[in-house]
């Protein structure tokens, strides 16, 4: 927003470069999600010392992978060459990453302490660390894109170097918090040096490695479903737009109940609370259902007013109802397959969801949708794409895709219970 009242060159390098970052920090930052059901395991067992070299050995992974996206967000040339940009927003867009490169390193830290703290049930303070690093990160905008206090106006490059900045103060509050607060202080954390263990850090990839292959599949499918759209003209574009944002608010009462789910569910794992781990999923599941059919429902009554907010361009609105309709869908499927996937983690199964993931969202979901929407069909399939049209063939693929995932996972998620209930039975 802010970049935008400064020139179309500074908006379109902050979003270009901003596309980059993501591409490249989201499913890295999915290997660090290891950390927490490993944390969440022995503080529901109680074992404070074993928490507290979790963190040491965590520390090793993050370096590790902060390092990857550092070179990967400062050397953006592959990235940049297939954007194809004009020459002033490819140099304001390298110029942007460059700077958020150094962020990068920051961002980790605080993922590594944002997973540990939700795996020892303090979300509070990540709540509150999260507000005060946006409310350091908005006055520094002013400050370096628009040059106050004797700063150069340095447009959207000054987003970079505010968040930059930002992040790495909210680091070192976060440190202090660690090292001082008595809800830290008693996994002695600081209180001595650990070198990286070869077998845990393997364990901890082994663990994060097919988490960060499922957030890569599920940040490139919505990135080459807009790719693919944009080929149909900008009404439709926006439109897709339209549903893919509303498609990410919505997600987050999902992830937000499904991640606090699968720690209560991690905890009573290491607790050896048996009966304590059914009753969570069950009342998770819940939970989760009944906030998406309320989501989903809302979005089915007010599909057209939804539209009209976003825009008032008549063409995007009729384009955007009938794909707000299928997101409703889409949705309860979306949060169904979020919260089995993340209970699933608590019990350390990542690599077979994330098999799942590669044939629906990949090859269902995309497949499916290139098939429906850009494929020369035969005669006798064309009435698909009149019943739907604009991105309506891949907003249905995409529903039926995140259908046979949440099956599939629900599936995989109700034998791992029964397994679990069976080893309780023996002797």
């Amino acid at each position: 927003v802010m970049s935008g009242r400064i020139s179309a060159v500074d908006q379109a390098a902050v979003g270009i470069g901003m596309s980059v970052f993501f591409s490249v920090f989201v499913p890295l930052m999915g290997v660090l999600l290891a950390v927490s059901p490993i944390v969440a395991q022995h503080y529901g067992a109680g074992d404070d010392a074993a928490v507290g070299e979790d963190m040491r050995q965590g520390f090793w992974l993050t370096l590790a992978v902060a390092a990857m996206v550092f070179l990967l967000v400062y050397f953006p040339h592959p990235f940049l060459k297939i954007s194809q940009l004009t020459p002033e927003v490819e140099a304001k867009t390298r110029d942007y990453l460059h700077w958020a490169a150094w962020g990068a390193i920051a961002q980790m830290l605080f993922r590594l302490f944002y997973g540990f703290t939700t795996a020892i049930s303090r979300p509070r303070i990540v709540m509150a660390l999260s507000l005060f690093a946006l409310a350091v990160k908005i006055p520094l905008n002013f400050v370096f894109m628009y040059g106050y206090f004797g700063s150069p106006a340095m447009g959207g490059v000054g987003c970079a170097v505010a968040t930059t900045i930002a992040i790495w103060i909210t680091v070192f509050v976060a440190a202090f918090v660690v090292w001082w607060n008595p809800d830290y202080k008693r996994f002695g954390i600081f209180t001595r040096w650990s070198w990286p263990v070869w077998r845990q850090q393997w364990q901890l990839w082994k663990l994060g490695l097919p988490m960060g292959m499922t957030f890569l599949i599920d940040v490139t499918s919505f990135t080459f479903m807009a790719i693919f759209v944009a080929r149909l003209g900008e009404q439709v574009a926006a439109s897709h737009q339209i549903a893919a944002n509303l498609a990410g608010l919505a997600y987050m009462t999902a992830l937000a109940l499904s991640n606090a789910s699968a720690v209560l569910v991690a905890q009573a794992i290491g607790a050896q609370q048996q009966q304590q781990i059914g009753r969570i999923v069950k009342r998770g599941a819940l939970l989760v259902a009944a906030a998406a059919l309320l989501t989903g429902l809302v979005l089915l009554i007010a599909n057209q007013w939804l539209a009209r907010f976003y825009t008032s361009d008549p063409l995007v609105q009729q384009a955007a109802v009938p794909l707000l309709l299928i997101l409703a869908g889409f949705h309860l499927f979306d949060a169904g397959q979020t919260y089995c996937a993340f209970v699933l983690r608590s019990f350390k199964i990542t690599l077979l969801p994330s098999v799942i993931y590669v044939v629906a969202l990949w090859g269902i979901g995309l497949g499916g949708g290139w098939y429906l929407t850009l494929a020369s069909l035969p005669a006798s399939a064309q009435w698909l794409r009149n019943a739907l049209p604009g991105a309506g063939g891949f907003w249905a693929a995409a529903l039926f895709s995140l259908m046979v995932a949440s099956l599939l996972l629900m599936s995989l998620l109700l034998l791992t219970l029964r397994r679990q209930r069976l080893i309780a039975l023996q002797p």
